[in-house]
């Protein structure tokens, strides 16, 4: 059976069939990820020695990785044995995923093409997670959607999602037309690496676009619970959307920001504020990212652009963390 060896040192086995990242996870090792499809690129990693193959297409990858020997490791098995280079989240131990039913409690729309959904779990349920996690929302006939929790727990009080109307989508036609109060539906989870590392003392800065800022929302609900001594020097947010009224929340007057930058691609002349895409805005503001760390959410394209963007611009190697917003989630 393949060996798997990280350049921590940690080691686990392969089975055939199974993926890398699903072996790691198996073995109690936590590694970056997020869609499980091969498109948001969370889980890349290097293979230094030894050789992969892969069971599905890897859309996450760009041009010339695959030559450097960068993989997917949600999409790649072990032939042989491995050594891999990726960022190994060491003592981080994720809450684990469960199936449990819920009911939907309450919708709203809070912009025309926006649903925010309240789900309430059976009592006593025990199901946590991490803020900026996200879960996959199980309806009838099995079709499932990944989602991200808008709320920093505890699961008790209702789990928040933020759902954007899909032209023909079959989970857009439950959540804008069918679905109604107390229906039962079921929810696998929580799923994903999008959550707050240490910040103490360092410049965070959020990027999302569109309904990419539920994660956000919950994280930065989180961020005033922490600990004296552990929490960022500052915090700066820019919310992207293409009009003004793909901002549907009141986000700047969160407790835990110091500074908020809307920013619309395709604003009227009324607007004010800054335009084009989050990425470029932030640049434009010529930050110290020396002692910067970012968490960006949204369209998978303004991950990758910002990701690339800001290693250029200094940021430094593993202080980009990120969740790509994908169609569907892998069954």
């Amino acid at each position: 059976m393949p060996k798997v060896t990280l350049g921590s040192g940690a080691s686990f086995e392969a089975r055939p069939g199974v993926t890398i990242l699903d072996a790691a996870i198996s073995a109690g090792i936590t590694l970056p990820y997020s869609c499980r499809t091969g498109r948001c690129g969370t889980c890349k990693c290097r293979v230094v020695a030894g050789t992969t193959t892969a069971q599905f297409a890897e859309t996450g990858l760009e041009a010339g990785d695959l030559e450097q020997g960068w993989i997917l490791g949600c999409a790649r098995e072990a032939q042989t044995d491995l050594l891999v280079e990726v960022e190994d989240l060491g003592g981080v131990s994720l809450p684990p995923a469960r199936t449990l039913p819920c009911r939907i409690s309450s919708i709203d729309n809070p912009a025309r093409d926006v649903a925010r959904i309240r789900l309430r779990l059976p009592p006593a349920s025990e199901f946590r997670f991490l803020p900026g996690q996200h879960i996959e929302v199980i309806g009838h006939g099995g079709l499932r959607r990944s989602y991200s929790l808008a709320s920093a727990g505890p699961a008790d009080q209702g789990l928040e999602l933020h759902v954007r109307a899909v032209e023909g989508g079959a989970m857009s036609a439950l959540w804008f037309g069918q679905a109604r109060i107390n229906d039962l539906l079921r929810l696998q989870g929580p799923r994903g690496t999008f959550f707050l590392r240490d910040v103490a003392d360092r410049n965070l800065i959020f990027l999302a676009t569109g309904t990419g800022i539920a994660p956000v929302k919950a994280m930065l609900e989180a961020l005033v619970m922490l600990a004296p001594g552990t929490g960022p020097a500052s915090v700066t947010l820019l919310w992207g959307g293409r009009v003004l009224t793909d901002l549907y929340l009141d986000i700047g007057r969160m407790a835990a920001i110091h500074r908020y930058i809307p920013v619309l691609s395709r604003a009227d002349a009324t607007w004010e504020g800054a335009r084009g895409h989050v990425q470029d805005v932030l640049l434009g503001e010529r930050p110290d990212l020396g002692n910067a760390v970012v968490y960006a959410c949204g369209s998978d394209a303004m991950i990758h652009d910002a990701r690339r963007a800001l290693a250029r611009a200094g940021l430094p190697q593993r202080r980009f963390h990120s969740d790509a917003f994908v169609c569907s989630a892998k069954p």
